[in-house]
């Protein structure tokens, strides 16, 4: 009878490179994390052709007509059941009061819940567009609430804002419509 082969050199040594090969691919992680920053593939594109019906009946219907010509604006998608929208309504407030033109759309709401919203939370709103089956916030790429797009004056995605917008970031969204200004 033939005696086993004793085992090969390397093969002693394979689990431990393979613990190796884990942890240096752990380290990589640690050291460059994923980016964080979600980049929509309508930043450079026109804004997606929609026309929706009045939200309420103190501001007018909204189109994408309405974001050609003029100066760049900011779109917010938003609902009176969000709460993080009611967290951002302050920064709406300011950048309205820095004389930014915000256009709403409504997605799934009620008028009087949207009502009740825009009295206890403010309306920095010129327009409100009701899209009661969210067909224009997934034309935009919006997966949640809130989100707001600035669009420039020839109605051209610039950027997009995914979340509420924080007290430290009106400083930032006043300079990238600025800079759509361009």
């Amino acid at each position: 009878m033939s005696q086993p082969a004793p085992p090969r050199r390397w093969t002693l040594w394979l689990p431990l490179a393979v613990f190796a090969g884990f942890v240096i691919l752990f380290l990589v992680g640690l050291l460059r994390p994923a980016e964080r920053e979600v980049r929509s593939a309508l930043i450079g594109k026109p804004l997606p052709e929609f026309t929706l019906p009045q939200a309420i009946p103190e501001r007018p219907a909204l189109a994408t007509a309405d974001f050609k010509g003029g100066k760049p604006r900011l779109l917010n998608v938003f609902a009176s059941w969000c709460v993080p929208c009611a967290v951002e309504a302050p920064q709406l407030a300011a950048l309205q009061r820095a004389g930014v033109e915000i256009h709403g759309v409504a997605v799934r709401d009620k008028r009087e819940d949207l009502e009740r919203f825009l009295a206890r939370n403010g309306n920095p709103f010129a327009r409100i567009g009701a899209d009661d089956v969210s067909k224009v916030q997934f034309a935009l790429g919006s997966s949640g609430y809130p989100e707001s797009f600035i669009i420039d004056a020839r109605g051209v995605i610039r950027y997009q804002h995914i979340g509420e917008i924080r007290p430290d970031q009106v400083e930032m969204i006043l300079a990238r419509l600025k800079e759509a200004e361009q």
